[in-house]
């Protein structure tokens, strides 16, 4: 009987601890959701103003509130920017998705054959030229502007789309070289002694083994150089003079200068940059999460 008694205390005493652990797990993921929701609330609420005042006319922008959605929401804002004889954003948005789309497939490229050398292969010196590119990273964009653009002038480059598209298939980049060569370190080298004893080359490895491994680690690098290249604003506003060849983020400012502060139309172009970097983090998110585990193998 006692035995009997000892064993039910136990026994309620287990099922107590579990209670307890499971409510303080239920308020433990209450307090997460809470923290993210007003993490959420704080980063959206930037675009929400901005998605109102681009859906009103002039004149409710200048009678209600930036919090207000609109009455009567309409597209107008959208079109005057599309059919703008003078600074058309359909123009401005073919020059953008031109530039972006060769400078991202250009720096995946280069700095997956970058990173393969410094994964993969043994040649003299690798570990100190390594450490090199990696200190780049360390000089200032505003140390290397002036000695590019004058470089870029001597070539007769100006003006054109090449100092913006070309520089992107010479090496991608450090921080992009440095993520891809730490993924290729996670892969197993049996996968490369297997296809080396079968006759393959460093290309056929590269291109059959380690890329189609590589999946998360190139899709966030071209996550990355796709969002720094589309909201570009120094490089366009040195090298492209022409109106008709700028991009979308200094054709914004200049519309500003032009028509003055006319909100409305402001907000409607930020909603137009803003749209495809949105798209591309729903689209992308999946891969950028995996690429953060750092496995190559499976």
């Amino acid at each position: 009987m006692a035995l009997k008694q000892t064993t039910d205390e136990a026994h309620r005493h287990a099922v107590r601890v579990a209670a307890r652990a499971e409510a303080g797990a239920k308020v433990s993921r209450a307090v997460v959701l809470l923290v993210l929701l007003v993490g959420a609330i704080a980063f959206l609420a930037p675009f929400y103003v901005c998605l109102c005042m681009a859906l009103k006319t002039a004149s409710e922008v200048a009678t209600t509130q930036m919090w207000d959605w609109p009455k009567h929401p309409t597209l107008d804002n959208f079109r005057t920017l599309f059919t703008n004889p003078v600074l058309s954003f359909l123009l401005l948005t073919k020059n953008t998705i031109f530039i972006t789309t060769i400078s991202t497939v250009g720096v995946v490229l280069s700095s997956a054959l970058v990173a393969y050398g410094f994964a993969r292969l043994d040649f003299a010196g690798r570990d100190r030229l390594f450490i090199v590119c990696i200190s780049t990273m360390m000089l200032p964009g505003i140390v290397t502007m002036i000695p590019s653009y004058v470089m870029f002038a001597k070539i007769h480059w100006v003006d054109t789309f090449l100092p913006l598209t070309v520089p992107a298939f010479f090496g991608g980049g450090a921080f992009n070289i440095f993520l891809l060569r730490q993924f290729y370190l996670g892969i197993p080298r049996e996968l490369d002694e297997a296809a080396f004893l079968d006759g393959a080359s460093h290309w056929r490895i590269f291109s059959r083994i380690i890329l189609p491994l590589s999946g998360p680690a190139l899709a966030t690098v071209g996550i990355f150089t796709f969002t720094g290249v589309w909201r570009d604003f120094m490089g366009p506003l040195l090298y492209l003079n022409d109106p008709s060849k700028q991009t979308l983020e200094v054709g914004l400012q200049s519309y500003n200068a032009v028509n003055g502060e006319q909100w409305h139309l402001l907000m409607a172009g930020s909603v137009i940059v803003s749209i495809p970097l949105i798209l591309l983090f729903f689209i992308g998110q999946r891969w950028f999460v995996r690429s953060l585990i750092m496995t190559g193998g499976k």
